[in-house]
């Protein structure tokens, strides 16, 4: 989640589509014409020295400047190329973020103003692109001047040994049919230069993303089969940077069948808490236990189908309600997905859409309201039949009609499983089993609604603000 969380979906998306039809190119239109080119050479330059060796070497005499002229021109090209790509991810990422964005673009009346970063960063891409026009278009000219030196030296040279009676004026002429059939290859290899230095550059971008390490080690072994939904914390501390903690020493126990609420200001660390569970990020120090076994000893994969997530944005594809609920697990039946959306309560509205469980939600489920779309992550949730349910600020989004009738659904999805809910709203975790009250990334309070109100402390003055 790291790489992701530092990297724009605009850069990604030119590594995977641009940069990679780059790569294409250089097979299409770089390395099988290249290959050409070059037997091309090598057959000229053979019938070049079988004809007259002393022609032959001096039409060469230009070929260890092109060669110089080549070495200094890669690294100006390549450089330019590759600013052309840093400016190509630049503007993709601006342009699907602002798509994203449109509707706070318009509401605040902020189009002009983007619209003129929009045209500054296009201005360095057309920039950009001109520099590596620039470079590309001084190298090609290099070819034709010494090709025309090879060629006027074999005139000179044919010239005086043709005077002198060495060698015959039908030689020199098909020599400079030999010079211009040196040449011609070379003019098209310089002209695939510019392909293959784009290719190389692209090659050089994809590599980075298939070098990048994962985050988490996965070598775990123990299966989650038997879990029951003991969850320890001891000790715990976790950063997003080196050593800036966002949780410190965190410790707390939640037994199977259990709920644990967590409540605090935003920022305080509620989110980290899950994303340490669910192992989305590695904590530093300490130690998380699930039934008594260090977290990091079960399979990722196991860990995952155990421990199931319901994030406050909820995230729809664009697909059917069915594909979204099993997210195209062949292993997840119809009647299962039905059997969970009547535990959550939501079969009959499902039932209500158009083509019931096979209709299209459209793009980020814009065809549904907050309400439905957070009640279709509860069904994702409860299809895979976790042990370990975490609510991520489930109700803080919705109305109050919609708040209802996600509690009716916690209230059912929960029962037997270890519960995690996280809640601005107190109403939604007065009947947890036990309250974490946590502050700057520390338990500041815990217990239970009437022992924490009775402590007049943190969980009382979020209780006062709320209720009064």
């Amino acid at each position: 989640m790291r790489y992701f969380d530092r990297t724009p979906i605009g850069t990604l998306v030119t590594r995977v589509i641009s940069d990679i039809e780059t790569i294409d190119d250089i097979f299409s239109q770089g390395l099988l014409m290249i290959m050409g080119d070059i037997l091309k050479l090598v057959v000229v330059v053979i019938v070049m020295f079988v004809v007259n060796w002393k022609l032959a070497l001096l039409s060469m005499l230009p070929i260890p400047i092109l060669i110089w002229s080549t070495n200094i021109f890669k690294n100006s090209i390549q450089k330019s190329f590759q600013d052309v790509r840093t400016q190509v991810a630049r503007l993709n990422a601006f342009v699907q973020e602002h798509i994203q964005g449109m509707s706070i673009v318009q509401l605040f009346g902020r189009e002009e103003q983007e619209y003129a970063k929009f045209k500054a960063i296009n201005r360095e891409h057309r920039k950009a692109h001109i520099r590596s026009v620039l470079a590309y278009s001084i190298f090609f000219p290099v070819v034709e001047i010494l090709s025309a030196i090879s060629l006027g030296l074999l005139v000179w040279w044919g010239v005086k040994d043709t005077l002198a009676g060495d060698i015959s004026v039908g030689e020199v002429f098909s020599y400079i049919m030999y010079i211009n059939l040196l040449y011609r290859p070379i003019r098209q290899l310089a002209d695939r230069f510019n392909v293959l230095q784009m290719g190389m550059v692209g090659s050089e971008r994809v590599f980075k993303v298939l070098d990048t390490e994962a985050m988490l080690d996965d070598e775990g072994t123990a299966s989650t089969a038997d879990l029951r939904g003991d969850i320890r914390f001891d000790g715990m501390w976790f950063a997003y940077e080196d050593e800036q903690y966002v949780l410190k020493d965190i410790s707390f126990e939640a037994k199977a069948g259990q709920m644990i609420a967590l409540v605090g200001a935003t920022g305080s660390g509620k989110s980290s808490i899950i994303n340490v569970l669910s192992r989305a990020y590695e904590f530093q120090k300490g130690a998380v236990y699930l039934d008594g076994r260090e977290i990091r000893d079960y399979r990722l994969s196991d860990l995952r189908r155990s421990i199931s997530v319901v994030l406050q944005e909820v995230f729809l594809f664009s697909d059917t309600v069915h594909n979204n609920i099993t997210l195209n697990d062949p292993s997840i039946t119809r009647e299962e997905v039905i059997a969970a959306a009547k535990e959550v309560g939501a079969h009959d509205f499902i039932l209500k859409l158009p083509k019931g469980y096979d209709t299209e939600v459209g793009e980020r489920g814009g065809i549904l309201s907050t309400g439905q779309r957070q009640l279709l992550s509860f069904i994702r949730a409860a299809v895979y039949k976790p042990k370990v349910l975490v609510l991520d600020e489930a109700t803080s989004s919705v109305d109050s009609l919609s708040e209802q009738l996600i509690q009716q659904a916690t209230e059912r999805i929960t029962k037997g499983r270890t519960s995690i809910v996280i809640a601005h709203r107190l109403s939604t975790v007065q009947y947890a089993d036990r309250i974490l009250v946590l502050d700057k990334g520390a338990i500041v309070e815990q217990g239970s609604h009437q022992e924490l109100l009775a402590q007049n402390g943190a969980y009382r003055k979020l209780y006062d603000l709320q209720f009064r």
